[in-house]
């Protein structure tokens, strides 16, 4: 299903608090970080020709998270980010000085960190980011996960020193239970979806993930024509989106954001002109999508740059996994969890529709960009979904075993 953006803010100026975000100078900021851990490097970029041609697309590329900072997943650059930022801010103004982020191990900035407890809620990889965001700088971090997190992504967590608290119900029970318990304890929470009063850490979150377009547009010959995001809260494709519309202004790509049909909350918000909360019915395969409210400051940026919006299906999303993991001749294999899928599964659902495909300008001059926003997070359910090990698709490009 498709909706084209016909909202009364499309296309109006983004608002200066998220300009200076997601533009050039937050992703600097975001780069800084980035400078002072040895395991980072930017993510492939990966050409799927073959595909492109089937597609009846110009070009077709993937930027792949699955390798990003060890986590699997692009969530490793934002709640990460967002905690280092929150130390380094009240290390500065407790030592009356400007902390620099080489400094974070020095003795009189590391009992800062140490006396910090970061708090959040997650389906698993935002979870994951937060945990070493903590670890990194000596801080402790509580986890708070719902009834739908697999006990493999919860062993995740707790591999960085994550204290965990269960939680009965769905995502957005888990995001209310640690506002109420981080704000009685004194906790900050670090959340990627925001709401009424809190908006600056998400924003912060949001910021971290300008990394992944910066580098892509670093990586490509000339800009993407077409950018498909998928979205949970919606912190990602307005991250991206935004990122784009600041930095390539006019020639900025056509901006899709996809979602799982079964929790559809940006899609819904953008039929209703407004944001709104979606019921909650069966589970989506695509867990770490699974979202029944948009973040605030994220609709708040795709109400504005978004071109478009559509749902995809299980069954679709998990016919991308496979198609991603046993790719045409010539195209590399590439490892993409559930949710990481989704955005590839929505322009797959394009180029079969023909009004879809005419309405989004998908033609041989399009340069598609989408995002593999995640890998094998949860190695046993996609061996179960796909067929294969998570591994053997990696040892097929010649990549090094995990």
């Amino acid at each position: 299903m498709h909706l084209v953006n016909s909202g009364p803010h499309y296309r109006s100026a983004i608002l200066a608090e998220d300009r200076d975000m997601l533009g050039s100078a937050g992703a600097d900021e975001v780069e800084r970080f980035l400078a002072i851990r040895a395991d980072y490097r930017p993510t492939p970029l990966l050409s799927l020709p073959a595909l492109a041609e089937r597609l009846g697309i110009g070009e077709l590329l993937v930027k792949d998270e699955a390798h990003r900072l060890g986590l699997c997943s692009f969530k490793a650059l934002g709640g990460a980010y967002a905690v280092v930022r929150l130390v380094i801010e009240r290390a500065s103004r407790q030592l009356g000085r400007q902390v620099d982020y080489a400094e974070l191990g020095q003795d009189d900035v590391r009992p800062v960190a140490s006396g910090m407890v970061f708090a959040c809620a997650t389906d698993g990889n935002h979870g994951r980011s937060v945990a070493q965001g903590a670890r990194l700088v000596g801080a402790k971090a509580v986890i708070f996960v719902h009834g739908g997190v697999s006990p493999g992504r919860v062993e995740a967590i707790a591999a960085f020193g994550a204290e965990i608290i269960r939680v009965d119900g769905t995502y957005d029970d888990s995001v209310a239970e640690a506002a109420r318990v981080s704000q009685a304890r004194g906790w900050t929470v670090v959340s990627d979806t925001s709401w009424t009063g809190y908006e600056r850490i998400p924003s912060l979150v949001m910021q971290g993930y300008t990394t992944i377009l910066r580098e892509a547009l670093q990586q490509m010959r000339e800009p993407p024509t077409h950018l498909f995001v998928q979205a949970g809260v919606g912190g990602i494709a307005a991250a991206l989106g935004g990122h784009a519309a600041l930095v390539l202004d006019a020639r900025r790509p056509k901006l899709v954001v996809v979602e799982p049909a079964l929790s559809a909350c940006v899609f819904a918000s953008a039929k209703a002109g407004r944001p709104v909360k979606v019921g909650h019915g069966a589970p989506t395969v695509m867990a770490m999508l699974e979202c029944y409210e948009p973040s605030q400051v994220a609709w708040r940026i795709l109400e504005r740059v978004a071109d478009g919006f559509m749902t995809v299906e299980d069954e679709e999303a998990i016919t991308a996994m496979k198609a991603l993991a046993r790719p045409l001749p010539g195209d590399p294999a590439i490892v993409a969890g559930e949710s990481g899928a989704a955005g590839f599964a929505g322009l797959l659902q394009a180029a079969r529709d023909d009004v879809m495909r005419q309405a989004l300008g998908l033609d041989a001059h399009a340069r598609v960009l989408v995002i593999n926003s995640e890998g094998a997070t949860d190695p046993a359910r996609y061996r179960d979904l796909v067929g294969l090990d998570a591994e053997d698709v990696r040892m097929a490009n010649g990549e090094a075993r995990a």
